[in-house]
C-alpha cells in the first residue's frame, strides 16, 4: 500500500480521538471503532496529549516540537548576526 492511499486525518479529528482515549477509552477499543492502526493512535497519543505546564498554559508534545524548530532557526540565525558584525566592525590598530 502506497503512502498516498493512506486516509488522511484533520487535526481536529486526531485530537477528538486523543481526548475520548483520555476520557477512558482504550487504543484497542477505539482501533477497532474507528478503523484506526494502533501505531497511528499510539502516535496522536504521543503528539496530542495536553501538558499543564501551568495555571494558564497548556502545551502538545507537537506545540514543543515546533517550538524547538523555531528555537534552532532563531539560534542559528543569532549566529549568522553576530558573525556579520563581527565582519563589518572596525578594529582598532592600539590591540
Amino acid at each position: 500500500m502506497s503512502a498516498s492511499s493512506y486516509p488522511k486525518y484533520t487535526d481536529e479529528f486526531k485530537k477528538s480521538i486523543v481526548t475520548l482515549h483520555q476520557n477512558g477509552k482504550s487504543l484497542t477499543q477505539l482501533s477497532k471503532e474507528y478503523g484506526i492502526s494502533m501505531s497511528a493512535l499510539s502516535r496522536w497519543v504521543r503528539l496530542y496529549s495536553e501538558v499543564k505546564i501551568d495555571e494558564d498554559t497548556v502545551v502538545t508534545a507537537h506545540q514543543i516540537k515546533e517550538l524547538q524548530k523555531r528555537n534552532t532557526q532563531l539560534e542559528e540565525e543569532n549566529l549568522i548576526l553576530k558573525k556579520a558584525i563581527a565582519i563589518f566592525t572596525p578594529h582598532s590598530n592600539r590591540d
